[in-house]
């Protein structure tokens, strides 16, 4: 198992070092930057060529490029360019608030998928299915966004149940029953976006364990069907979905950008679209380069994780 992740690691970092300059190449190629932001007509040229200078984007691309990779390796990811403040701070003010916000509906989605999909696979072509499986593509073809603006609709306005702006109320900060008033919006929207993907992912794989001969077997011995299913069906169908947890991690960075940016959650979403429309670009690369990371990190816990469930994997790899 040591060799395994050691290995893994070995490939991971010119993997991180290869996203990181595809990232940083992606920036510089968009049309206009920073400077392009705050510049008026009235500047002239060796104004702006000033301005370029001071922000360094006046050197080469790839000197750019290892300035900026230097300081991030000593945790340094710059300032903004907008708020002039360390984005190391800003981050770490707001990625706490949005692993509150995606951790636990995600986790909340997958218990429901879990559910729905094991029913919905085990009663294939039958109502229960049909009923399940409609409201999995309902959530699908749903747009967050859309559904945000309706729940707000509904029950901020018209039934004026729960607040619909920010994470606390102004002078109640601290308050948990204020936190949970803003929470309980954002986080529906979110439960909503997630579990139909994963329910349908379920309900294939239940379908399939269910032609599997050791369920035929089971069935010849007399097991009852809510024992099959629950018992050796569900633990089957679970292996794979635990590498899901692994693969979702990305999701704890930059999982619920719209979501956050309708309900004027302070987490990530609205800070990422702020650093988009102001071009700021730091922001923009500690953002991405962030998600990046956790994609890669997330695949390595999801094979890890799959190592220890799947004996069959153990073997293979000792062999």
């Amino acid at each position: 198992m040591i060799r395994f992740i050691a290995r893994r690691l070995v490939q991971v970092v010119p993997m991180l070092l290869l996203l990181s300059f595809v990232v940083f190449l992606l920036i510089q190629l968009a049309p206009y930057d920073v400077v392009d932001s705050i510049t008026t007509p009235n500047m002239s040229d060796e104004t702006v060529a000033a301005m370029r200078a001071k922000f360094g984007l006046d050197q080469p691309v790839i000197t750019q490029y290892l300035l900026w990779l230097g300081n991030v390796l000593q945790g340094d990811f710059g300032y903004s360019l907008t708020s002039r403040q360390t984005i190391s701070s800003e981050l770490a003010a707001r990625i706490p608030n949005t692993m509150l916000l995606v951790g636990p509906a995600y986790l909340a989605a997958l218990v429901v998928a879990i559910v729905l999909g094991l029913i919905a696979g085990s009663r294939k072509g039958r109502w229960a299915d049909r009923i399940i499986d409609s409201v999995a593509g309902i959530g699908i073809a749903t747009p967050s966004f859309w559904f945000a603006l309706l729940m707000i609709y509904v029950f901020g306005y018209l039934l004026r149940w729960f607040p619909i702006i920010g994470m606390h109320t102004v002078g109640k900060q601290g308050d948990p029953l204020d936190l949970l008033a803003h929470y309980v919006l954002p986080f529906t929207v979110l439960v909503v976006a997630f579990f139909p993907e994963l329910s349908r992912y379920v309900r294939s794989a239940t379908i399939n364990q269910l032609s599997q001969d050791y369920v035929l077997v089971q069935r010849a011995y007399g097991s009852p069907g809510r024992r099959i299913l629950g018992v050796h069906i569900s633990r089957n169908v679970l292996l794979p979905i635990v590498t899901q947890l692994g693969l979702a991690l990305p999701m704890l960075i930059t999982g619920a950008i719209i979501t956050e940016s309708v309900f004027a959650w302070p987490g990530i979403g609205p800070y990422f679209l702020t650093a988009t429309k102001s071009l700021d670009y730091p922001v923009i690369l500690a953002v991405l380069l962030l998600s990046a990371l956790m994609v890669i990190i997330g695949n390595l816990i999801a094979d890890i994780l799959y190592v220890l469930v799947d004996p069959r994997i153990r073997l293979g790899g000792a062999a």
